[in-house]
C-alpha cells in the first residue's frame, strides 16, 4: 500500500508530493507553514496543524489536518479533517469553542 504524501504550496494549497525524498525535504524547511493555528492557555494549548500524511485509511478524500488539545479538561482530544485550509481553520475555531466550555 502506498502512502499519501502532500506538501503545501503558495497560500497553502496542497499538493501531492509522490517522491518522499522532496517530502522529507519540505518537511524540514516548512517551519511555521504547517502550523494553522496556535492558542495557548494556561492549562495549554489548542493546536492545528497540517499533517503532510494522508488519514484517510479507507475511501474518500485525503484527511492531512490535525487538530489536538494538550492539557486540560480535553487533554488529548483530537480532530481530523479533509478540505483546504479553511476547513482546518474552521475545525480549530470549533475544537476551541468546545475547550473554552470545559474550563
Amino acid at each position: 500500500m502506498a502512502v499519501d504524501l502532500y506538501i503545501l504550496g503558495e497560500n497553502r494549497n496542497i499538493i501531492p508530493c509522490p517522491n518522499l525524498f522532496e517530502w522529507s525535504a519540505w518537511l524540514e524547511t516548512s517551519g511555521d507553514l504547517r502550523q494553522v493555528k496556535l492558542d495557548m492557555f494556561a492549562w495549554g494549548r489548542v493546536s492545528t496543524v497540517f499533517l503532510g500524511i494522508n488519514h484517510q485509511w479507507g475511501e474518500g478524500p485525503p484527511i492531512l489536518w490535525e487538530t489536538m488539545v494538550f492539557g486540560g479538561p480535553l487533554d488529548r482530544k483530537q480532530d481530523r479533517c479533509a478540505g483546504g485550509i479553511e476547513q482546518a481553520e474552521a475545525m480549530h475555531e470549533a475544537m476551541l469553542a468546545r475547550v473554552l466550555l470545559t474550563v
